[in-house]
């Protein structure tokens, strides 16, 4: 059923004018204020398994999941109960507490590449401290990443970005210094030779290769046959370290992430979203020797008042106890296909040129006649046609990223009822692109 958007979303509208005399933009992230989609802002209420409930009363299917750590859905009774017995015993201690050694027992488990972990607070905090060890450990400067690819609002990785800097057509942000950008070398993702080439002019000056190994901040772009085992092969042809920023991927393309299905094994991984079941929490780990480098043991420093909290440690925990439930991944992976290949066949069925993929609980569209395998393959798509895509979806109750650039999640709560709602909703939503 269509929503009138000039009619029922009045709380919302309300809100967004008042949130703009407050906050910068009326937001505090940048994609959440719609302007790539042509729409404002719809403020949420509260949130149950599959579904998002809006502050005018609309459900929505949600296929952002928080941008991926509800990969158990929403306010999962588990998570929920762990997250209430924490926070009875005080928020954060500024301490060390049980739980924060469980919940990094349970991820180096599930990730053979790591032998020791630091949590921290967000991504963007975990690649920030990863390139910084890397530098440390190698004794240079420079850090190879990928157009397209974001790995949060480092100064020195705001180069080439994809995600939200990408969707307001800044790839680059004021404020950084020139400085910091020319230690940033930028190659095309999946093309190993570009990368092959760049490591011969500068290998000596390298110290990290960073990459998502699927990339998920222009649309889902998984990587070409090759592309990841020829970055492990430059990394120890020239001595640099080989950076995963699993902060996506990790625990939601597999247990673990996605080097346990690609065979690659990088020397230090950055994680997130999931592993803090939608509390603020991330890591970064690897090698005994590489990670002792770091303060106390070592002379990298790195700190965080937050870190490691009872509350968050709590509801990582028990997400992650979900998720290592027998069949969990398979049934994810199962609910994602069954997603996009409803996607593809209602655009199909009207004349969409549509590009879709998955893996596990992550998946993607993109509006284009050829695949996608690059930046400029992802800037090439038809963004004014999904921002209509966009509203008319949300118009139908489903809730999709806001930008071209970005992929979806599924959870574990999506069941069929809810991925045939997005299905039917999508079946009209591509009418209104339909050439």
């Amino acid at each position: 059923m269509t929503l009138d958007t000039t009619e029922t979303r009045t709380r919302s509208a309300d809100l967004f004018q008042q949130s703009c005399n407050v906050l910068v933009g009326g937001v505090n992230s940048p994609v959440r204020a719609g302007r790539a989609v042509g729409c404002d802002p719809v403020f949420v209420e509260r949130a149950d398994g599959a579904y998002l409930i809006d502050v005018d009363g609309h459900q929505y299917v949600d296929l952002v999941g928080s941008w991926g750590p509800a990969i158990v859905g929403h306010a999962h009774p588990k998570v929920v109960q762990a997250v209430q017995s924490a926070a009875a015993n005080g928020l954060s201690y500024g301490a060390c507490c049980e739980s924060e050694v469980r919940l990094g027992e349970l991820i180096l488990s599930a990730l053979p590449s790591m032998e020791r972990i630091r949590l921290v607070n967000s991504g963007t905090e975990a690649t920030m401290s990863a390139i910084r060890l890397a530098r440390a450990a190698t004794g240079r400067s420079h850090v190879v990443k990928f157009l397209g690819c974001y790995h949060g609002h480092v100064d020195a990785l705001l180069v080439a970005a994809g995600s939200g800097a990408a969707t307001f057509g800044e790839p680059d942000s004021a404020g950084v210094p020139a400085a910091y950008a020319e230690l940033t070398l930028l190659a095309p993702y999946n093309d190993p030779a570009a990368v092959e080439a760049l490591m011969s002019e500068h290998g000596s000056d390298v110290a990290a290769i960073l990459v998502e190994p699927i990339a998920g901040n222009m649309g889902f772009v998984p990587p070409g046959e090759g592309f990841l085992s020829t970055l492990r092969t430059l990394c120890d042809k020239h001595g640099a370290l080989l950076v995963f920023d699993e902060v996506m991927t990790g625990f939601r393309t597999a247990w673990g992430g996605y080097q346990n299905v690609c065979g690659i094994t990088p020397d230090l991984t950055c994680l997130g979203k999931v592993i803090g079941g939608g509390m603020p929490v991330a890591a970064y780990g690897g090698s005994r020797s590489l990670m002792e480098q770091v303060s106390p043991l070592g002379p990298t420093y790195q700190a965080g008042t937050l870190s490691g909290n009872p509350v968050a440690m709590a509801a990582g925990i028990a997400t992650l106890e979900i998720c290592r439930e027998n069949g969990f991944y398979e049934n994810l992976a199962s609910k994602s296909r069954r997603l996009t290949s409803g996607l593809q066949a209602a655009a199909d069925a009207v004349g969409v040129a549509l590009q879709t993929g998955h893996q596990g609980g992550l998946l993607g569209m993109a509006l284009s006649p050829r695949p996608v395998r690059n930046f400029d393959d992802a800037k090439a798509c038809d963004h004014d046609a999904f921002a209509q895509f966009y509203r008319a979806m949300l118009d139908r109750g489903v809730w999709l990223p806001p930008s071209g650039y970005e992929a979806m999640f599924v959870s574990i709560a999506h069941d069929d009822d809810a991925i045939d709602r997005a299905i039917d909703a999508a079946k009209a939503s591509f009418e209104v692109i339909a050439p």
